[in-house]
């Protein structure tokens, strides 16, 4: 891969998440503050990401892998995306905004899927090249979240107060209206599927590897990956507004610890998976959920405040040693006919029906424990996702039998 197109696609990665973490980390803490957002009104924008991940397979089978290049619709989703951010941007209550981000979600999740094709297309050796390219995605998201609370300063009490929030929808529509304008200078990516082949809408949706749920580990494995996706949404939902309610300074740059942890984590994955195997990896993931909702419930913003920073850092552990130990786990399990139909099954049920469970279930249970004053009892409310997780690890540890390192393929 040459220089030039490695610079590319890099800069593709790093404005495909800046875009997201640019006003998705802060978007419960503006629902709430800006435009009176009920807890149920705040989880039903965020299950937007659900929706958006239950269609996207269908804009990608149905058009990207037959029609046309995938660098050409990545411009174009990623300009009409610039177009409803200004919407958003401008929106005065919620019944007005949700509609089009309802809509931003369903042309965004997409593109997710597009900007790999675009990488693999030019690797001849994705296992080595993806990562360094995949790794200024996320630094793109930090630096997203930086920027919102040191160089902006929009969610100092201050600012948040006066309303400043809502720039960050101008900040990722700006964003997304440079990567609309530079997709079309990407390498050419042309469909690879054969228009002429019937299809099927069960192999767009991963059921063709509804098959290997027969087999007793990987449908524990199944159950408790959509399970643990409901204490995923709780901090997706409910983290950023959390920090901002009890008075933490900077409480979106202070996430950004999240996903610098997630990078290092990632890179000790393969050490993690070699010495104590499939199970016990997804297991210390499993774990550290429970961990981390008990010091975000024992926690404050004063001397307590380490403890909430330990939580936030163990996002690494908790999202890589689950959700990429399980795609890679799903990958050994699939064999080389349902590769793409098992890792669109597990997409879809976690990303789709288990975060759109979970997003309803926070919902709820930030509206149970919503005070008159407009403040939350977020003990009890953190104390949920660590029980359900606690439940989670249970059922793993004694529905799934261990599995030797050359059966499971991981070492």
């Amino acid at each position: 891969m040459s220089t030039g197109i490695r610079f590319r696609l890099s800069f593709m990665m790093f404005l495909e998440f800046f875009i997201w973490g640019s006003w998705f980390v802060t978007l419960g803490t503006f629902l709430g503050a800006n435009l009176n957002a009920t807890g149920t009104q705040i989880a039903t924008a965020f299950s937007t990401q659900s929706l958006g991940a239950i269609i996207a397979p269908f804009i990608i089978g149905l058009i990207a892998d037959r029609y046309f290049n995938a660098e050409k619709i990545l411009g174009l989703l990623h300009l009409a995306g610039a177009g409803l951010m200004l919407a958003m941007y401008q929106s005065a209550d919620f019944v007005s905004f949700y509609p089009y981000l309802l809509l931003y979600m369903i042309l965004y999740m997409p593109t997710l899927a597009l900007v790999n094709s675009v990488s693999f297309n030019q690797m001849k050796d994705p296992e080595k090249d993806f990562s360094t390219i995949r790794v200024w995605g996320t630094i793109g998201w930090i630096v997203a979240g930086l920027s919102i609370s040191y160089l902006f300063t929009w969610d100092s009490v201050e600012n948040m107060a006066s309303g400043f929030l809502k720039n960050t929808f101008m900040l990722a529509g700006i964003a997304s209206l440079i990567l609309g304008i530079f997709s079309f200078t990407l390498p050419k990516t042309p469909p690879k599927a054969d228009r002429t082949q019937k299809l099927r809408i069960s192999e767009i949706l991963g059921f063709d590897a509804l098959s290997l749920l027969k087999e007793r580990n990987f449908a524990v494995f199944f159950v408790s990956s959509i399970l643990i996706c409901i204490p995923l949404a709780f901090y997706y939902q409910n983290a950023n507004p959390f920090l901002a309610e009890i008075g933490v300074a900077d409480p979106t740059g202070k996430m950004t610890i999240g996903q610098i942890s997630e990078a290092l984590f990632l890179l000790l994955l393969p050490v993690f998976f070699k010495r104590f195997g499939f199970k016990k990896t997804l297991l210390l993931g499993m774990i550290a959920w429970v961990l981390r909702y008990i010091l975000f419930a024992i926690g404050d913003a004063d001397s307590g405040l380490f403890l909430l920073i330990i939580g936030i850092a163990l996002h690494g552990i908790c999202y890589d040693f689950f959700f990429v130990s399980g795609q890679i786990y799903t990958d050994s399990k699939a064999g080389e006919i349902f590769k793409s139909s098992a890792q669109g099954l597990i997409t879809l049920a976690t990303y789709g029906v288990g975060m759109l469970i979970g997003f309803f279930v926070a919902g709820k249970v930030s509206d149970m424990y919503l005070a008159a004053d407009g403040t939350h009892d977020w003990q009890s409310i953190w104390m949920i996702p660590s029980g359900i997780a606690v439940f989670v690890v249970f059922f793993f540890l004694i529905f799934f039998k261990d599995e030797s390192k050359k059966q499971s393929n991981l070492s």
